[in-house]
């Protein structure tokens, strides 16, 4: 799934991201550390890899490759990757 950079602390290595539909995300620093990323800068375009939580409804987990058309939200998912999107 894609997603927008929307914050990032540096120190913590944790931040947020904005799905198109413009839900803000939060990841923790190991969804970005398994991302293999350095820094990150709002407005980069990511991709990102979720799980179901338990909290949302919806049918399993999710890695993220699909595209982030319809439905798709914030709610009931957790990030476990960030890194940069590349065409």
């Amino acid at each position: 799934m894609q997603a927008t950079a929307y914050t990032y602390d540096p120190e913590s290595r944790s931040g947020q991201v904005l799905l198109d539909d413009g839900t803000p995300v939060p990841f923790d620093a190991a969804a970005f550390d398994a991302g293999g990323l350095r820094l990150l800068r709002p407005g980069q375009r990511v991709r990102i890899e979720t799980e179901e939580t338990g909290a949302g409804a919806g049918a399993g987990a999710g890695s993220g490759a699909g595209s982030g058309a319809g439905g798709d939200s914030g709610a009931g998912r957790r990030i476990t990757l960030v890194t940069l999107y590349t065409f």
